[in-house]
C-alpha cells in the first residue's frame, strides 16, 4: 500500500556499551555479575545485538513468518569500543551490522543507517579542545574503517552538547546530530532576524539549522521525548502494534511541512531491557509500511529531500540523561538510577577532579616528551586511531615510518598513555550510584594504566597524589570504604608488568603446549629455551624466554623455574635473564630433581629465584579459572562418582516417593539432580548424541522430579547447534537431517527450555535456498523423505511453513 504522503518514520537506537577491557591486556576478563554467559558484552549481544539483527516476525500461531534485519530500517550508532569487541568475538552480529548498513544504502536513497559516534563515549562539553577534537576524529575514521564509507551524522555520547562540540562535528564535516527537545533554547524561521523562546519545547517533526560561530552551519534533529520515553519506561514495546500506533499517532494535520516522527533510545532497549523489544521493533516497522501508514526513512535521506526551513541556539551543556545540565558526570545532582535509601553521588566531583588533574600531569609529559620522538606529535595522536584499528606489526611499522623520529617503544607508550587518559573519562563511570561500581572501577583502572606510562616515560610518580585526590571520593557502601581505598584494593593488582606476563607464562607451560612463539593476550612470548623434567608426580619447567608488548613493543628477557607438585601445590620462580649463571642454575635444578629430592628443588629454587615467587596465582584471571579446573579433575571425578553410587543406590526408593508426593530427602534430591544433570551433558557432547539414552536419562529426571540446570540447558542449546551445522555443511545429506530432527524432536516433546535461536536462522535460509532446489530436482523416495523430514524440522524449530 503507498505510503501516506508527507508522513515520515525514523526510530534510532543507540547501541553502545563501556569499554570492558582490562587495560593492560587489552581483552575483557570474566564478569561474574553477568553469568551465564563469561561477560557483559557477550550477554548483551546475546540478548539484544544479535537477536535485532535476526528479529521474527511471527504469524497467528506464533509461528516464524519472517527473519528480518532491524540494523537495516533503523537509523542506529555503534559505540567504536563495542564495535571493536564486536569484530573479534561476534563475528556474524558484527557482519549484519555493516552489512545492514549497505542494504539500507540501496533502499534509501544512497543514505546509510549507520552513524558514528565519538570515539569512547565521554562527555564532550567536559572535555578538553584536544580531547573534543580527538574523539570526534577517532570515531569518524573507526566508522570509515567498518562501514567503508563517510558518515553523514554522528551521536553526541548522551546527547551532551554545547556549541565547541558541535564546532567540532562540522569541522570534519558532519553534517547532522539528534538531541533531545529541551536542549533548544530559541528558535525562529531561515530568514527571519527575531528569535522565539522555545521555551523547552520544539517541534520534533522537522530538522533544524543551527549556526555556529565559526560561520558553518550543522543540521539537528529533536526526536519525540514523551514517545522515546514510553518505549523505555512504559511498557510500549510489549506488542509491535502499540507501537506503530503511538508513532502514527504523533502525526498532526494541522501541519503543512513534511513530518519526521522519530524517537530515540538505547539500543539496548530492544532485547535486553525488554525481553522481545527486538519483535516489537521489527513488527511495527513492517505494519507500518504495509499498511501505509507512513513511509520509513532515515536522517540523511529525510534531510537531503527535506532541507530545513527553521533554525536554532542551542542550549549550552545539556545531555539527554541528565536534567541537570551535564552535572550527572561531575556532581551530586540528584539524577541516578536508583540505589539505598539516603544514598547519594557526592563522589562524583572528587572522582572527576582527580581524573581531570591525572589527565592534565599526562597532558604535560605528552607535549614536553612528544615533540622529541614525533615530527608532530598531535597530528600522531589524531593518526593513531590507524595502529588502534590495525596492530599488525605492518601497519604499526608504517605509522611509525611516518609519524616517529625517536625511540619506537617510547613514542608508542605516549600515544598509549593519551589514549589511556581518554578511555579513563568514559561516561558510564559517573552515570551510576555508586564509586564502587564495575563502570567506575574500570575507568579507575585506565586511570592506573596512565599512572604506569607516566612513570616509564618521564620517570614521573602520580600515584600517591592521585590516590590522595581520589580520597573524598566515597562509596555509599561502608565496606567499600572510598576511591582510593578501591583504587588500591582492585586496581593496583590489575597491573600488569613483563615479568607478570612472564610468571602467567611459566606456570601455564607446565599445562598447555606452547608453540615457539606464543600469543598471551596482547604479548608476545618467544620460548628460546624449555626443558620439562618429571620424578615421579612432581614436573619441572625450566626456561628462557623474551615477552614483548605487542601494543607498545616494550620487551625484555627472563629466567624461570616453575615446579609442580600435584593438584594445586605449584612453586617456582622468575627473574631477568642472565646467561652467566643460567647453566649452572639449571645444573642445579636437575640435579636435586630426583625421586625423594623435592625438597632440595625447592631449595635451588629459593637460592636462584628467592626475590621473585611464582605461583598459581601468577595466572591471569580467566586462565586462573580454567587451570584450576583442570587441576580438580581428579578430585570432581571422585565426587561425581561418589553423586553417582548414591544415586544408583537409592534410585527405586526416589521414584516411589515422587509418586507418592512425598518431599524426598534433600541429600537424595542433590545427588539425582547432579546425577542427571551431568549424565545429559556427558551424552550430549558427542556430536551425534545417543538420543536413545538421552531420552532414558529425561525420563529418569521427570520420574524423580529432577530439574534440569542451566548449565545442561545450555548443552541442548550448543548440540542442537552442532547438529545445525552438520547438516548445513551437506544438506543433502538425508541421515544428518534424521538426526537433527529427531534431536529436536526429543527437546521439543520433553518440553524443555532451549534458545534455538542459531538453529532457526539457518532453517530460515536454507528453506529459501535449499528447499526449492530439492523440491524441484528430487522425485524419488529419498527426496519425498527429505522434504518430509525438513518440513517437520520447521515445525519443530516454529518455523512457519509460509514463512518468506
Amino acid at each position: 500500500m503507498p505510503a501516506a504522503p508527507n508522513r515520515f518514520v525514523t526510530i534510532h537506537g543507540h547501541f553502545y556499551q563501556p569499554p570492558r577491557e582490562n587495560p593492560w591486556l587489552e581483552a575483557v576478563e570474566t564478569q561474574d555479575s553477568a553469568t551465564p554467559y563469561h561477560d557483559w558484552n557477550e550477554r548483551i549481544t546475546v540478548e539484544s545485538y544479535e537477536p535485532n539483527a535476526t528479529a521474527r516476525v511471527l504469524d497467528e500461531n506464533d509461528r516464524i513468518r519472517r527473519i528480518v534485519n532491524n540494523y537495516a530500517t533503523i537509523s542506529f550508532n555503534f559505540g567504536p569500543t563495542l564495535l571493536s569487541w564486536m569484530c573479534e568475538s561476534a563475528p556474524d552480529t558484527y557482519a549484519a551490522v555493516i552489512e545492514a548498513d549497505r542494504l539500507s544504502r540501496t533502499r534509501f536513497s544512497g543514505h546509510g543507517c549507520a552513524l558514528a559516534q565519538a570515539y569512547n563515549h565521554l562527555i564532550l562539553p567536559l572535555a578538553n579542545d584536544a580531547d573534543k577534537h580527538t574523539q570526534v576524529y577517532w570515531g569518524i575514521r573507526d566508522f570509515e574503517h567498518r562501514f567503508g564509507r563517510k558518515p553523514e551524522g554522528m551521536w553526541l555520547p548522551e546527547t551532551a552538547v554545547d556549541t565547541a562540540s558541535l564546532e567540532a562535528l562540522v569541522a570534519h564535516d558532519i553534517r547532522f546530530t539528534i538531541l533531545e527537545p529541551h536542549q533548544v533554547t530559541h528558535v525562529r524561521r531561515l530568514g527571519d532576524t527575531q528569535w522565539l523562546d522555545a521555551n523547552g519545547s520544539i517541534d520534533p517533526t522537522m530538522p533544524y539549522r543551527c549556526t555556529l560561530p565559526s560561520g558553518r552551519t550543522i543540521d539537528i534533529f529533536f526526536y519525540d521525548g514523551p514517545i522515546s520515553r514510553a518505549v523505555a519506561f512504559e511498557q510500549l514495546l510489549a506488542r509491535g502494534e502499540n507501537l506503530a500506533h503511538r508513532l502514527i499517532g504523533a502525526f498532526n494535520d494541522a501541519r503543512r511541512h513534511p513530518q519526521l516522527v522519530n524517537i530515540a533510545t538505547d539500543g539496548e532497549t530492544y532485547g535486553h531491557h525488554h525481553r522481545f523489544g527486538d519483535m516489537a521493533l521489527a513488527y511495527a516497522l513492517q505494519y507500518i509500511d504495509e499498511e501505509g501508514l507512513a513511509r520509513i526513512t532515515n536522517y540523511g535521506e529525510f534531510l537531503e529531500q527535506h532541507p530545513p526551513t527553521h533554525e536554532v541556539q542551542i542550549a549550552e551543556s545539556t545531555a539527554w540523561s541528565c536534567s541537570h545540565g551535564v552535572e550527572r558526570w561531575r556532581s551530586d545532582c540528584g539524577c541516578n538510577t536508583g540505589g539505598s535509601p539516603g544514598w547519594n553521588q557526592q563522589w562524583r566531583r572528587p572522582l572527576r577532579d582527580a581524573l581531570d588533574w591525572l589527565r592534565d600531569e599526562a597532558l604535560k609529559i605528552f607535549t614536553t616528551e612528544g615533540p622529541r620522538v614525533f615530527r608532530d606529535h598531535w597530528k600522531a595522536r589524531d593518526e593513531y586511531i590507524d595502529v588502534i584499528l590495525d596492530r599488525r606489526d605492518e601497519c604499526v611499522d608504517g605509522f611509525l615510518t611516518e609519524h616517529a623520529t625517536g625511540n619506537a617503544t617510547r613514542a608508542l607508550e605516549l600515544l598509549e598513555l593519551q589514549r589511556s587518559a581518554m578511555l579513563m573519562y568514559t561516561s558510564c563511570g559517573w552515570f551510576f550510584n555508586d564509586v564502587s561500581g564495575i563502570e567506575t572501577v574500570q575507568i579507575l583502572a585506565y586511570a592506573g594504566r596512565v599512572v604506569q606510562l607516566a612513570e616509564h616515560i618521564a620517570g614521573t610518580s602520580l600515584e600517591a597524589e592521585f590516590i590522595e585526590r581520589l580520597t573524598p571520593a566515597r562509596s555509599n557502601l561502608t565496606e567499600r570504604g572510598n576511591a582510593r581505598q578501591i583504587y588500591e584494593r582492585e586496581v593496583i593488582p590489575m597491573k600488569v608488568e613483563l615479568q607478570r606476563v612472564a610468571g602467567h607464562y611459566a606456570v601455564a607451560s607446565l599445562f598447555d603446549h606452547f608453540d615457539d612463539v606464543a600469543h598471551v593476550y596482547c604479548f608476545d612470548v618467544l620460548r628460546r629455551d624449555f626443558e620439562i623434567h618429571k620424578a615421579g608426580r612432581a614436573r619441572i619447567a625450566i626456561a628462557t624466554i623474551t615477552v614483548r608488548s605487542r601494543i607498545t613493543r616494550e620487551e625484555q628477557s627472563f629466567d624461570f623455574a616453575t615446579l609442580h607438585l600435584g593438584e594445586t601445590e605449584l612453586t617456582g620462580g622468575i627473574r631477568p635473564a642472565n646467561v652467566t649463571d643460567w647453566d649452572v642454575v639449571k645444573r642445579d635444578l636437575l640435579e636435586a630433581m630426583q625421586p625423594g629430592g623435592i625438597s632440595s628443588v625447592i631449595r635451588v629454587l629459593d637460592h636462584h629465584f628467592g626475590a621473585s615467587p611464582i605461583s598459581i596465582r601468577s595466572l591471569f584471571r580467566d586462565e586462573q579459572r580454567r587451570i584450576f579446573n583442570q587441576l580438580m579433575t581428579a578430585t570432581l571425578e571422585e565426587a561425581e562418582s561418589a553423586f553417582r553410587q548414591l544415586h544408583e543406590r537409592y534410585d527405586p526408593l526416589m521414584r516411589f516417593h515422587t509418586r507418592l508426593g512425598i518431599p524426598v530427602p534433600k541429600v537424595l534430591q542433590t545427588a539425582a539432580e547432579f546425577d542427571v544433570n551431568l549424565q545429559l551433558r556427558r551424552l550430549l557432547e558427542y556430536d551425534t548424541p545417543p538420543l536413545a539414552e538421552v531420552e532414558a536419562r529425561l525420563r529418569e529426571a521427570r520420574d524423580e522430579g529432577v530439574s534440569l540446570d542451566e548449565t545442561t540447558l545450555l548443552a541442548f542449546g550448543q548440540a542442537i547447534v552442532r547438529a545445525s551445522n552438520r547438516f548445513r555443511e551437506q544438506p543433502q545429506d538425508l541421515d544428518r537431517l534424521e538426526d537433527y530432527e529427531t534431536l529436536v524432536t526429543v527437546v521439543r516433546e520433553a518440553q524443555i527450555a532451549v534458545e534455538m535461536r542459531s538453529a532457526q536462522n539457518a532453517y530460515y535460509r536454507m528453506k529459501g535456498m535449499v528447499r526449492p532446489a530439492i523440491a524441484a530436482n528430487g522425485n524419488g523416495t529419498a527426496a519425498q523423505r527429505w522434504l518430509q523430514l525438513f518440513d517437520s524440522l520447521g515445525t519443530k524449530l516454529s518455523v512457519s511453513p509460509e514463512a518468506e
